[in-house]
């Protein structure tokens, strides 16, 4: 026995329902919509053209109205009483976001490292791999915050640091783990991590805060370990990171610091590297390519994230440009060198030194951005931060 067409009585009711749907959805600001579309249903005669009409609508106007809700729903959270900024969610996030220059950054980590595990995964990467780089990104974050919630560095402290970095990468290129003549590497209970990876990074953005003679005999010492390593890469990173920091904020020391790397570099071109690329870990941002286009885009993406918070720190906080213009430099440089040799992919690649390195680099960046205004204090608003800073924490989640 066949059914019949639905009764016409049930296809107006069906419609009836999908405007008091609607009109139970909307917020209160948009419910004149949906009376509208309740009165244009009814004056349609045709009860499959009235049902189709009211779906219809009810399909445009849904996303709108959950959008609406959503940033209610933030602003109640938040405790502003409004929609924040600008009354758009993207926009609360990005002032938010503008707000935690070192929070962005830790977002832009777990990032890089998600979309490194995509590569690898695509790639086929052992499993192993995959554990080691989301494991390094755990170690960082925790290291991270342990250093976070201490209290800042004397100047004495930080150049006693320094100073301790530079003895540590010396010590490594004088009794390392050794490869095709070059000694960068420590091995660890089975894993081999390369410490100019992890410690470069911080020792140029711990500089860049705080210049001391003692920090500058550092910076010296870590100039002749790459160069006895010998590891253009770093060197070449280091010598640009210096530069940047010698041009927004000229200083004595910090000269003498670029003097030491330019010889280091100059001392590593002089040397023939012969390391071969090693699967997963170099050359990768055009073999990606070749493995997927997909793979190919999380690399690009990956390395695209990691200059994230020095963009959104120079654009939006002129008040400590230096930082953020060493930082982006350090991160830039580690890119190029990864483009142009046999050096590895930072973060999106195998390895967990440079993850670690990243993620701890980030303490040079502030918690809280401020931002520069002629002569007027420079005090930030408490108040402001606290929804910032919940604003990102949602937008996050």
């Amino acid at each position: 026995m066949s059914i019949g067409p639905a009764p016409a009585g049930l296809r107006r009711r069906l419609a009836d329902a999908a405007c008091r749907a609607l009109l139970a959805a909307l917020p209160p600001a948009q419910r004149a919509w949906g009376q509208a579309i309740r009165c244009e249903v009814s004056a349609i005669g045709d009860d499959t053209k009235a049902l189709l009409f009211a779906l219809d609508s009810a399909r445009g106007l849904l996303p709108r109205a959950a959008a609406a809700r959503l940033r209610h729903s933030l602003a109640s959270l938040t405790g502003d009483g409004a929609t924040p900024v600008g009354d758009t969610f993207a926009m609360t996030i990005l002032e938010a976001a503008l707000h935690r220059p070192r929070a962005v950054g830790i977002g832009c980590a777990i990032g890089a490292v998600a979309l490194g595990l995509v590569y690898m995964t695509i790639a086929g990467a052992p499993p192993r791999y995959l554990a080691i780089n989301a494991g390094a990104l755990l170690i960082g974050l925790t290291m991270l915050a342990l250093l976070g919630h201490a209290t800042p560095m004397a100047r004495r402290a930080a150049g006693g640091l320094i100073v301790a970095i530079g003895a540590a990468l010396l010590a490594t290129a004088l009794l390392g783990a050794r490869a095709d003549g070059a000694a960068r590497w420590i091995s660890l209970g089975g894993l081999t991590i390369q410490p100019t990876s992890i410690l470069v990074p911080v020792m140029l953005v711990v500089f860049a805060r705080t210049r001391t003679v003692s920090a500058t005999a550092g910076v010296a010492l870590a100039a002749l370990a790459v160069a006895l390593q010998p590891d253009r890469a770093m060197a070449g990173i280091l010598l640009l990171g210096l530069a940047v920091l010698a041009i927004t904020r000229r200083d004595r020391l910090i000269v003498a610091g670029l003097i030491a790397a330019a010889i280091a570099f100059v001392a590593t071109l002089a040397q023939t590297d012969t390391l071969i690329a090693v699967p997963y870990v170099d050359q990768i941002l055009y073999s990606s390519f070749a493995v997927h286009a997909g793979a190919g885009l999380a690399i690009w993406t990956g390395l695209a994230l990691l200059l994230l918070p020095a963009i959104l720190g120079w654009w939006r906080n002129d008040g400590d440009r230096g930082t953020y213009a060493v930082f982006g430099t350090i991160w830039l440089a580690t890119i190029l060198a990864a483009a142009l040799g046999n050096y590895p992919t930072p973060v999106v690649g195998y390895g967990g030194s440079a993850i670690i390195g990243y993620v701890l680099s980030l303490v040079g960046l502030p918690k809280v951005a401020t931002v520069a205004t002629g002569r007027a204090s420079r005090t930030p608003d408490v108040r402001r931060e606290e929804l910032s800073d919940r604003h990102l924490r949602i937008g996050i989640a």
